[in-house]
């Protein structure tokens, strides 16, 4: 009985090696990761790979979002794209183009608002000011000071005839969705949707991976305003993970004709999961705000792999000529993009990351460390973020063009959740983005090559032993 055993479990382990030797879309090192797994741990490897190997959707809900995307695709005006692109920032538009369809547009206005949770105060007045509708997507949205003021805004705005439209993600949103605002703003009219809907885990976990998240952050007021960034419907003290507030966020208010583009990405998400068809929203005149910003909303997904934000990001690296800021909480990159960086100092760019001093889930933080060496000895400098969790996710370049929006420098954000940001063009809103980034570093501590070197052999020992496993994080 045991023989028979080992040679039902040999057979599949070399049934799954195959089946990751000919998966599409895997890297090199995340198959070599992913065999090494499977040869090693068989039972574990096994069960491992078949739960988080392949990016498995419903075929249902793979028909459904297919369906959507050319709905609004042959109802949606083909926007003008602009010309006055000319300059380095190009690839990084036309490799944005390739994800989500949307082309650069000229004539935006983007406006940075304050660190903390005073940068809410400005979708609040807004949401008590809409008069049509109010469309509001968030990943986490915890029922506390913030979260009940969102939903008391959206409360009094659907009393007042205003069509609002709530969807969260159905695991970020779960504290949400089991308290007493959820039901306030249901009773109130709030039209209200979870992503993701995880069900039954042990019947999910049969048909479709379980840990695939709609991590974007939306919110659509009339046609005309819109924000983008990382911040959740949530305090700073973010009362979930207490120990590392505050987190410190980024939020920024578009206006202009990208805000369609904001609108048609909650709209695919919303009628993903939702019957009602609202892609007559996408047939109206483009809003218009005469500013000087050229704006793309990049928009990506696991239904969609094969192009991701890290593309952007490499394209974005590669132009870079004197300057290259970067701020994420989590950094994991693929090996493309780590190298990207890498080459940018090595070749005389001002290189700096601004990363948190202490990260909220230590396999991550251990594995952003085992990188660490390399970037120093590429003459990158990096700031360990010391006041909170830094949750800001910005790329700049130059002083000239950047990146804003929800997708960390990890595989997660690049192949498994939903994500969505904005790439722009303009030399004002970069300072202002650099004059942000500049006031991490302040409250941050420089990482040198001493420091690492003084290392134990322990936490050397663990970084690297972390890193193995970063192709599948």
């Amino acid at each position: 009985m045991a023989g028979a055993t080992v040679i039902l479990v040999i057979i599949l382990q070399v049934g799954f090696i195959i089946r990751a030797l000919l998966r599409t879309g895997l890297t090199p090192p995340a198959r070599l990761a992913w065999i090494a797994v499977i040869s090693a741990l068989p039972g574990l490897g096994i069960g491992a790979y078949f739960l988080f190997g392949e990016v498995r959707l419903e075929r249902a809900k793979r028909e459904r979002m297919r369906e959507v995307r050319n709905q609004l695709l042959a109802v949606a005006p083909r926007d003008a794209p602009t010309d006055q692109i000319r300059g380095p920032s190009r690839p990084a538009f036309a490799a944005g183009r390739s994800i989500s369809g949307f082309d650069p547009l000229p004539g935006n206005r983007l406006t940075l608002l304050p660190e903390g949770d005073d940068m809410m105060e400005d979708v609040f007045a807004a949401i008590e000011a809409a008069r049509n509708h109010v469309h509001v997507l968030f990943y986490i949205w915890l029922p506390d000071q913030t979260g009940t003021r969102m939903a008391d805004a959206l409360c009094a705005a659907a009393r007042r005839g205003v069509a609002c439209r709530v969807l969260v993600d159905d695991h970020g949103a779960r504290h949400l969705i089991r308290s007493p605002l959820w039901q306030r703003m249901k009773g109130a009219g709030v039209a209200l949707e979870r992503a993701a809907p995880v069900g039954n885990p042990f019947v999910s976990l049969l048909f479709k991976r379980i840990d695939l998240r709609n991590h974007r952050k939306i919110v659509v007021v009339d046609d005309t305003l819109s924000w983008v960034g990382s911040r959740n419907c949530a305090d700073a003290a973010f009362a979930i993970k207490p120990r590392y507030a505050p987190w410190v966020d980024l939020w920024v208010r578009l206006e202009g004709p990208a805000v369609r583009q904001q609108q048609a990405v909650f709209l695919h998400d919303w009628m993903t999961h939702h019957s009602e068809d609202l892609s007559a929203m996408l047939q109206r005149a483009a809003p218009v705000a005469e500013g000087d910003v050229i704006a793309q909303v990049i928009a990506s997904g696991p239904d969609d792999i094969y192009t991701t934000p890290s593309d952007v990001m490499r394209a974005m690296i590669y132009a870079a000529t004197v300057r290259l800021v970067l701020t994420t909480p989590y950094y994991v990159p693929d090996l493309a993009l780590h190298k990207a960086i890498c080459a940018a100092a090595e070749r005389g760019v001002q290189v700096d990351l601004i990363l948190p001093a202490r990260n909220d889930s230590r396999i991550v933080g251990a594995a952003s460390e085992s990188l660490y060496p390399d970037l120093l000895r590429a003459g990158a400098r990096i700031h360990l973020f010391e006041e909170g969790l830094i949750h800001s996710k910005i790329v700049t370049v130059d002083g000239s063009f950047g990146m804003v929006g929800t997708a960390n420098l990890d595989h997660r954000s690049f192949d498994l959740n939903y994500e969505n940001g904005l790439l722009y063009h303009c030399a004002a809103f970069t300072e202002t983005l650099d004059a942000r980034q500049r006031s991490y570093i302040a409250r941050a501590h420089m990482l040198t090559r001493e420091d690492v070197a003084q290392w134990s052999v322990f936490r050397r020992l663990r970084n690297n032993t972390v890193a193995l496993a970063s192709p599948l994080l």
